[in-house]
């Protein structure tokens, strides 16, 4: 089992355990109510009349059809058995609806008018009258709805068990053939609206498909797929041609030095008959000037007429050049006689030019044809989408009209049906005996009642009380160490009325040094010893924070334990307003503290010597302000002086509680630190909240708690059980021993 498991097993055995003492401390009022209670609903029992239950029992069927709006339940033909009711919700039993339509005012009230039910004062019967005599029950693991009714007449409980079966059958059948009726119609006139939805949603998937050109999308996406892969492959052919072409076009435009507009002209003008005839005869012009030159001066009218040849020449090859390629090209003249080698290269660049012009546009339609392509694909599942979306329309909207159209004709027959959803399978006898298991109801609830009592008494009771009853709740409140618990000490007071239980306020540690009371001081006081390894206790302030808790007990049985250990002991009584330390030690109060701190006695003198080792210094007469003298600089100096004039080792104050004088906080400034009793069933939370934040607040060093007079019977943990088991074999071991030696 885990940690966890286990922490939480424990809190609850301790939260029962405190329930359980909570119950233990009131159970007086608790059982005197309960008692009460329970004797009452016996009394009540013996006024009641007899009364008679008569019973009757219907075993439903599915309704024939069931109709909420324009949405049908499914039929008999639809999954389901005929035996069975049909439900809107699926956690919830459908006979359930029917016993609230049995059981409902108007039906009540028909069977009342027919039966002609009267009250006691011969008025018509109340139908919330009615309503509570009337029990519907469903037998467990069946379709069967039981019905009982109790009544003083046995006569009429049966009647009306029948009469409402009657009834509720009769009204079942007319809602039945009533609602067909009303459901056909209602389907009828909806069966036109149906159709034209499904045409409609039709004629939007025909024009759907018009629009976007769709045959079969499917088949459409898997060939979209392939003609683009085919593009692919044929781009990369055209490609790789284009780019020889290029690669060659380049080649021949560097040998031929033009650009394709000039090559195309000079492949022209290098065709020409015309134009390379006037080049011809240019050539022969030009070759006469040379010859005549040699011969004659330039105005020789030789020279000057084949001048003039010469530039009419000129003239007429540059009409025809304009006439070949038009004036926008201009070539030199040495372009314009190419040999055969350059005119073949021409030729070859202009064919190349052709070839690389026809891929490029190959090119440019192959992307442009791939491009529609991707864009269709992209848009295919759009388009699929929105088919199936009409599609579904036109599905819903056919399915919807099958639907309608099917239950119209079923409808036109469940008109003419008599039949209930329910049938009598048991009818209503007069009961012959009267109902005897009211009474013991009655007394169950009457004890029922009576507990419900007694809790709420425990309850608040134990809410009003605010006092710390245990150990543990002691502990919760203030949150210091634990140096020791003491039981409480009871003795019988015997007198001739009564035994009456009385606390003991004796010195155990002294009167009896062998109890259990007394090994619990010696504890308190080795707990002292061992609490600070750094520092020896010399000076403590024993205190509680409200009165009767015991401070004073304990401080004089630790002082007592403390001294058996042979160690000088110095108890003072600080509790001038209510000293209690000569009244334990028998000592008279006439001098102490408040003379000592006045100056009117000797230290010497007020002391006295009740045990080995131990002295008491009372507290003395009752000054008018006791925080003056013990706040004052010779109280500071004694303190210092009990261990260095008057050698005591331990010294103990008995100081008043905490919330009722300053004196205890004052005098922990000049000690070692603060002792804090607390005793249960004295102490209340309230009290104890208060004190702890007192101390918290200036951070008085509190050396731990003690708590005092614990009840046995009030705790959940038997925390003395041991001690008292050792101690009981102690003494017996003691009385054994006795008889032996006599």
């Amino acid at each position: 089992m885990s940690e966890k498991s286990m922490e939480s097993r424990e809190s609850i055995d301790l939260d029962l355990s405190r329930y359980l003492l909570i119950l233990k401390r009131w159970w007086l009022p608790a059982a005197s109510i309960f008692a009460a209670t329970v004797m009452l609903s016996a009394v009540s029992t013996q006024f009641m009349k007899p009364s008679y239950e008569a019973e009757g029992k219907l075993l439903f069927r599915i309704s024939s059809f069931k109709v909420i709006g324009s949405n049908l339940l499914p039929s008999n033909s639809e999954g389901r058995d005929a035996g069975d009711l049909k439900s809107l919700l699926s956690t919830q039993n459908p006979i359930n609806t029917q016993i609230e339509v049995i059981s409902s005012p108007g039906l009540l009230q028909q069977a009342i008018d027919k039966l002609q039910l009267k009250n006691k004062e011969g008025n018509p019967r109340n139908v919330k009258a009615l309503q509570q005599s009337l029990v519907l029950k469903i037998i467990g693991g069946t379709d069967v709805l039981r019905i009982t009714y109790t009544s003083l007449d046995p006569e009429e409980a049966a009647s009306v068990v029948n009469t409402v079966m009657n009834i509720y059958l009769e009204n079942d059948i007319l809602t039945n053939r009533s609602e067909a009726a009303a459901t056909r119609q209602f389907l009828a006139k909806q069966l036109p609206k149906t159709q034209a939805a499904v045409d409609n949603a039709e004629v939007a998937l025909r024009i759907f498909k018009q629009k976007y050109r769709i045959a079969d999308l499917p088949e459409e996406t898997r060939s979209a797929v392939s003609i683009i892969g085919d593009l692919d492959k044929e781009i990369n052919s055209v490609q790789a041609q284009l780019d020889e072409v290029n690669a060659q076009t380049n080649e021949l435009r560097q040998k031929v030095d033009l650009n394709s507009q000039n090559a195309i002209a000079v492949s022209a003008l290098s065709q020409s008959p015309a134009v390379q005839g006037v080049l011809t005869q240019l050539q022969d012009i030009d070759r006469q000037l040379a010859t005549e030159r040699s011969r004659f001066q330039d105005d020789n009218p030789i020279i000057v007429n084949l001048e003039a040849r010469k530039a009419n020449l000129r003239t007429l090859l540059q009409q025809q050049i304009s006439q070949t390629v038009g004036n926008q090209t201009q070539l030199p003249q040495s372009l314009l006689q190419i040999g055969e080698l350059r005119q073949n290269l021409i030729q070859s660049f202009l064919q190349s030019e052709i070839q690389r012009f026809g891929l490029t546009k190959r090119l440019s339609s192959l992307y442009n044809s791939r491009s529609s392509y991707e864009q269709r694909v992209k848009i295919l599942p759009q388009l699929a989408q929105n088919e199936r979306e009409l599609q579904r329309k036109i599905d819903v909207a056919e399915s919807t009209y099958q639907t309608l159209l099917k239950k119209v004709q079923e409808l036109q027959l469940v008109e003419n049906i008599n039949t209930a959803s329910s049938r009598i399978i048991a009818q209503a006898s007069v009961p012959s005996r009267s109902v005897s298991g009211k009474k013991a109801i009655v007394l169950v609830i009457g004890v029922t009642f009576g507990l419900f009592l007694a809790t709420t008494t425990v309850l608040l009771l134990a809410m009003r009380d605010r006092s710390l009853k245990t150990l543990k709740e002691i502990r919760e409140v203030f949150g210091y160490t634990l140096l020791g618990i003491v039981p409480l000490s009871v003795k019988k007071v015997r007198s001739r009325y009564s035994d009456v239980e009385s606390t003991t306020q004796t010195i155990a540690v002294r009167d009896t040094p062998h109890s259990l009371t007394s090994e619990m001081y010696r504890m308190i006081q080795a707990n002292l010893k061992f609490l600070s390894s750094d520092k020896v206790l010399k000076t403590i302030v024993v205190t509680s924070a409200v009165p009767k808790e015991g401070k004073s007990t304990v401080s004089a049985n630790l002082a007592a334990a403390i001294a058996q250990l042979g160690r000088k002991v110095l108890l003072i009584d600080a509790d001038m307003r209510v000293p209690s330390q000569h009244h334990l030690w028998q000592l008279t109060n006439a001098v102490g503290l408040s003379e000592v701190l006045v100056g009117q006695a000797e230290f010497d003198i007020a002391v006295s010597k009740v045990m080995d080792n131990l002295d008491v210094l009372t507290a003395g007469v009752t000054p008018p302000n006791p925080l003056a003298l013990l706040d004052s600089k010779r109280m500071a100096s004694l303190i210092e002086n009990f261990s260095s004039q008057y050698n005591y080792d331990f010294v103990i104050i008995d100081a008043p509680p905490l919330l009722l004088a300053a004196d205890a906080l004052t005098l922990s400034q000049m000690t070692d630190g603060i002792l804090l009793v607390a005793r249960p069933g004295v102490i209340d939370s309230n009290s104890a909240n208060a004190a702890q934040e007192m101390l918290e607040r200036s951070n008085y060093n509190v050396l731990g708690l003690v708590v005092n007079g614990i009840i046995e019977k009030n705790e959940s943990s038997s925390y003395m059980y041991h001690g008292h088991e050792y101690f009981k074999a102690r003494e017996l071991t003691k009385e054994f021993k006795g008889l032996v030696k006599k």
